[in-house]
């Protein structure tokens, strides 16, 4: 189930002219399966994209998204989960969590959400603002908009940045970061690549897959990939510069070289390569590069120590150390892969 907001935009785009109604979590106090800023949207037929909780409010929202379309007001919810003899939507966090839901329309500019899907379409980053209005207020007196992250602002929206409220003369404004999905690029597309892009897709991540060579990185083997059969060094710098992190896997030394020179420069927070240490120091060799001279995190052997040799369980020991980095997780490193 992907639950990046902007796939979440994506499937609304095309009838978002219709009764849709944001639900926003605007506060959390204790335990809660989402954080603030996780947004959720609801259909009048009954329809629903994204996920608030782990099931246990979705039915109970539902219904007041239709009175949120009725009354064309903003609906202020509390969930309370702290009382555990209250039964009523059983709870398992046992926190406090608070809910906005307003119905989108043309008054409100549908709080600016076709601009904030555009922007992360383009790979913009930035904060979505959107005003808390009182239960019971108008919905059009509810305005949402997206101030991109300033070009040349060094990692002001990281993967991990919270969601904060603050007051703006007499608003209080849901400051949200929003950044496009996780891209990833898979150097070498052999048969244990495909686990890997099957689970980061999963995700909601974006996958990129790079082989020059003709027998790998198949359409058909990659669904839903971008597939790009170019020597790594004569790809763009620009495609390369957008990549989060890098998996280098093609199980050839010269191409793996050639594919960690490329990358070095671009300072990318997660850089793996595939095998054990010896075969690491030839590939580091032919490369002219040594272990220190990637700023960002880089892994080889690649992936923590999960236990497991099948193509899946590397993969998902790559993935779990890259998601790690990217949302700066404490990792325990996995001394040597064997394949």
């Amino acid at each position: 189930m992907v639950q990046h907001l902007v796939d979440l935009l994506d499937t609304w785009l095309p009838t978002y002219q219709e009764d849709w109604v944001l639900a926003v979590l605007t506060q959390v106090q204790g335990s809660s399966y989402r954080k603030p800023g996780a947004i959720m949207l609801f259909h009048p037929m009954g329809k629903s994209l994204g996920m608030l909780s782990g099931g246990c409010l979705e039915a109970d929202l539902r219904r007041h998204a239709q009175r949120a379309i009725q009354t064309q007001q903003v609906l202020q919810l509390t969930y309370d989960a702290t009382d555990e003899s209250d039964t009523s939507y059983q709870l398992g966090c046992g926190g406090i969590v608070n809910i906005m839901m307003v119905s989108l329309n043309k008054a409100n500019n549908y709080l600016g959400l076709v601009k904030v899907h555009d922007a992360l379409m383009r790979g913009d980053s930035g904060t979505y603002q959107l005003n808390i209005a009182e239960d019971g207020a108008s919905s059009h007196a509810v305005s949402g908009l997206f101030v991109e992250q300033q070009s040349g602002s060094p990692t002001a929206i990281t993967l991990n940045t919270k969601t904060q409220k603050v007051q703006q003369q007499h608003n209080t404004v849901l400051n949200i970061p929003l950044r496009p999905p996780v891209h990833i690029g898979i150097f070498g597309g052999g048969l244990d690549a495909q686990p890997i892009a099957q689970m980061a897709q999963t995700m909601g991540w974006k996958v990129s897959v790079f082989d020059e060579r003709t027998a790998y990185a198949r359409t058909y083997d990659f669904p839903g990939c971008q597939i790009i059969k170019h020597q790594t060094p004569s790809i763009s710098q620009d495609v390369l510069k957008g990549l989060d992190a890098a998996f280098v896997m093609s199980h050839n030394l010269q191409i793996d070289a050639k594919t960690l020179k490329a990358l070095q420069p671009l300072g990318l927070a997660y850089i793996s390569l595939l095998g054990p240490v010896h075969r690491r120091d030839k590939v580091l060799d032919i490369a002219e590069l040594s272990v220190d001279d990637f700023s960002g995190y880089f892994s080889a052997p690649a992936g923590l120590a999960l236990g497991g040799e099948l193509p899946g369980s590397v993969a998902l020991s790559i993935l779990s150390q890259c998601h790690g980095v990217l949302y700066h997780s404490k990792l325990t490193s996995l001394d040597c892969v064997m394949l």
